[in-house]
């Protein structure tokens, strides 16, 4: 137990530590290179820990570019829906790759780019995915995300040397991966053969229990021997599942036909994707008192979800919020000016330790 003030995150690191050994397992085994996927989570006070499991970052914008380069290190892949010009300079002073998105983008900065040595690489559109939900489905109808006319393709690979192809989403399921490669394999084979590298992008969760990562591995490293390619996954959730809690406490307790418990906290400011996806939070299930779990904010849906405990909850009772590190500090925000949760660090000794507090003075500098 720990006297810091809640809300906030704790990472632990001894669970921490069991997504990087899977991912090193993985990266040993098949021969594939992993990257952090920032936009997942870009907590850089855990760099330390995870930068020896991982081969470096891969990035969505220009401030999450430079924080791979500047917190994490090695490879550091740049990737953005749309490079401005006032950008691509100072990006392509941090990459070691980049990848746009459309040809129009690569027509306009690929020759800077290729001038500079570093490797030029487009995504590519499969037109399928794993997503369950059509606001998160990169292969959604009129999609922008990425390239998928072979013969536009085609006309391009004089001035690429990879291609990032991101289609899954919390994918567990190993034969539905294998059957969606097999489709990409049997329909861009003739571009991958010409490349360099090809990215998998992110999405697939080979840290989850019971996940065959013997076959994952063997099914990467033949990919990568029958195109001659070197392999990237770029693991955001699975680099970091369950590693991380929400600590928050009671403020008030209510019975308007249930029993409602109200925290210090709020899904809107600190659980996003909650709200978004309409998920409930990972609450305790124990016991036989029930109670809704609600936010302090004066939006009327700022709830987590249902929870049951041992013993009726009193005023000041913590709670912890389960498997809360993935799009969560990476999209924290100030509504309603609630105390932004503050990040706190478990080391595998025990001992937690504050890595940041947030105060009014970083929320009035967040506004003007």
């Amino acid at each position: 137990m720990t006297d810091l003030q809640t809300p906030y995150y704790l990472i632990d690191k001894a669970r921490l530590r069991r997504n990087m050994e899977l991912v090193a397992q993985l990266r040993q085994a098949s021969g594939a290179k992993a990257l952090l996927a920032l936009k997942c989570f870009a907590t850089w006070s855990a760099f330390d820990f995870m930068r020896p499991f991982m081969d470096g970052t891969t990035s969505s914008s220009l401030f999450e570019l430079r924080l791979g380069a500047e917190e994490f290190g090695g490879e550091t892949h740049a990737y953005s829906v749309a490079w401005a010009d006032h950008e691509i300079d100072e990006a392509l002073g941090y990459a070691d790759k980049i990848i746009f998105n459309s040809l129009g983008q690569l027509d306009r900065f690929g020759d800077k780019a290729a001038a500079r040595g570093i490797a030029v690489g487009l995504r590519l559109n499969p037109r399928f995915s794993t997503s369950d939900f059509d606001l998160a489905d990169p292969a959604r109808p009129f999609s922008r995300l990425g390239e998928w006319d072979v013969a536009r393709l085609e006309k391009a690979l004089d001035r690429i040397n990879g291609v990032m192809i991101h289609y899954n989403c919390e994918n567990s399921d190993f034969d539905l991966f294998d059957q969606q490669l097999a489709r990409i394999e049997a329909e861009f084979g003739g571009i991958l053969e010409r490349l360099d590298w090809v990215s998998l992008g992110g999405g697939i969760h080979f840290t989850g229990e019971g996940y065959p990562l013997d076959r994952l591995a063997a099914r990467l490293r033949g990919f990568a021997d029958r195109f001659g390619v070197q392999v990237y996954l770029e693991p955001g959730e699975a680099s970091i599942t369950n590693s991380a809690t929400l600590e928050v406490s009671v403020l008030d307790l209510i019975h308007n036909g249930r029993d409602v418990a109200i925290v210090d906290s709020s899904t809107e400011a600190h659980m996003l994707d909650l709200l978004i996806y309409r998920q409930d939070a990972k609450l305790p299930h124990h016991g036989e008192h029930e109670y809704q779990i609600a936010g302090k904010t004066c939006l009327a849906g700022d709830i987590f979800g249902n929870a049951r405990f041992d013993a009726p909850l009193a005023v000041g009772d913590r709670i912890s919020i389960a498997d809360a590190a993935g799009y969560t500090m990476v999209k924290k925000n100030w509504f309603n000016g609630v105390a932004m949760p503050a990040i706190a660090i478990r080391d595998e000794d025990g001992t937690i330790r504050t890595a940041r507090r947030f105060t009014y003075d970083d929320y009035k500098g967040s506004l003007s």
